[in-house]
């Protein structure tokens, strides 16, 4: 189990945002990248209508899922809403709380480890700046799609195994937070491959939060996975584990019970911030190579079938044009911006040159700016656009997929969903080309925001 944060790149040591010049230049041909501030990635996925008519997530709680958490979350969420003119939230620090302020606060269960690298010769996965990193990424991005709710931030003191001690506080903190009605939305930027499990069963006992959230109106999303459509098991441990030779799909979001979140490259105008404008001129390649696109599916986009999960009732109808769904659950539902080569902006504050545990190249990382990808990327920035749902519903919505699915197959499918038709995720094994309607990389598609978000509102 680790962070669905596939790729990261340090632009600048600033407290200024950098340039979308400094992100071309970030790397060297062919991997340049272009990033995306919070109003850029709001124009491309039309998210404004929804502020101007008064919807922004007000009076919704967001819980964020994290092993570790981050000890200087505070201050970087802090800098990250300076910087982009984000309203500030009462917990953030230099904040001074006032009435209906949204909120940011912690849920540390079973203690809070500091942000640093492990120490000694351990097993490598337990890597602290690397959720710390993760932390900065949710937090930010969710309050940056939806400024007017509530986030809590749930971190756990492992993150090391599946079955022992990772998954299992994961899912009990997941738990504590429905039976205590804590929050109505959970967003889980973390998975693991259905066959890195000692067996089915095992899975099956983990998902108990899952069913109490369904029952209580709790909507759970999870990342897709970002190794494509491989999977990977966890031994040798001291390899890091290896590649799976078919291709497999990603716990939890192969769950029926969770709407998991695939990815795409964003290939639109990072410069335009009250539109969605296609941009094939800027890097990187994939946005070049694809002209006229405004998305094209994420190569390491998780997404496939489950070997575990059959396929709910709610796959059994499907826009025109869709892969076909067999008998087994098909993955990812939805899909949202995540790669890093047309990722987000993200600060993050790490320990001292050479003390932070993550590598930037040939150096190792420090504070600073990030253009950051991943369907960690995708999933915290779609639990905010169901924040704002709920806020238009009056409250929780619980188990989304079927309204998803009923949307699409209604006629409304094409004002409701930016369909994502070219591109792959055949990153490391055989994978599934992205097509019209559903697919294995980018679900039904992403969102038109100021369409669907009313209408997965009224049908949930």
């Amino acid at each position: 189990m680790h962070p669905t944060v596939s790729d990261y790149v340090q632009i600048s040591t600033s407290t200024t945002p950098p340039t979308e010049a400094q992100c071309f230049a970030a790397t060297p041909p062919p991997t340049h990248r272009r990033c995306f501030t919070p109003q850029a990635i709001r124009a491309a996925y039309n998210v404004s209508p929804l502020y101007a008519a008064g919807f922004d997530g007000h009076g919704v709680t967001i819980a964020i899922v994290d092993a570790y958490g981050s000890d200087t979350i505070a201050h970087d969420l802090h800098v990250f809403n300076q910087a982009f003119n984000l309203p500030g939230m009462c917990g953030e620090e230099g904040v001074t709380c006032s009435s209906g302020m949204p909120t940011f606060s912690q849920l540390h269960l079973q203690g809070s480890p500091a942000t640093k690298p492990q120490p000694g010769k351990g097993t490598g996965q337990e890597d602290k700046s690397a959720w710390a990193l993760e932390v900065s990424l949710d937090v930010e991005t969710a309050h940056a799609m939806a400024p007017g709710a509530n986030i809590l931030l749930v971190t756990t003191p492992t993150a090391e195994t599946l079955g022992v001690q990772g998954f299992p506080d994961m899912m009990n903190a997941e738990q504590y937070v429905v039976d205590h009605h804590l929050a109505t939305v959970i967003s889980q930027s973390f998975a693991s491959t259905e066959e890195a499990f000692g067996s089915s069963a095992s899975l099956m006992h983990l998902r108990h939060a899952f069913v109490s959230a369904a029952a209580n109106g709790v909507t759970v999303l999870g990342s897709s996975g970002d190794f494509g459509s491989a999977g990977v098991i966890k031994t040798p441990v001291h390899q890091g584990g290896q590649l799976l030779p078919n291709p497999a799909v990603w716990w939890p979001a192969s769950d029926p019970l969770v709407t998991g979140v695939g990815g795409t490259y964003l290939c639109t105008d990072p410069f335009n911030t009250t539109t969605r404008t296609v941009d094939s001129t800027d890097p990187p390649a994939e946005c070049m190579n694809n002209a006229g696109q405004e998305e094209v599916a994420w190569i390491a986009a998780g997404g496939g079938f489950s070997h575990v999960f059959s396929k709910p009732s709610y796959q059994n109808s499907l826009p025109a044009g869709s892969t076909a769904i067999g008998s087994m659950r098909g993955v990812p539902d939805i899909g949202l911006q995540a790669s890093s080569r047309t990722g987000a902006l993200v600060y993050i504050s790490l320990p001292n040159a050479g003390q932070s545990g993550l590598q930037c190249g040939s150096s190792p990382c420090s504070t600073g700016w990030y253009d950051i990808g991943g369907t960690s990327l995708s999933c915290p920035q779609w639990a905010a656009l169901v924040a704002i749902a709920g806020q238009m519903k009056g409250h929780g919505l619980g188990l989304i997929n079927p309204a998803l699915y009923s949307i699409a197959n209604s006629g409304k499918y094409a004002g409701d969903f930016f369909d994502v038709t070219v591109g792959n995720n055949a990153e490391f094994v055989q994978g599934y080309n992205a097509t019209t309607g559903w697919d294995p990389v980018t679900g039904l598609g992403t969102p038109n925001a100021a369409n669907l978000i009313p209408d997965l509102a009224a049908a949930s």
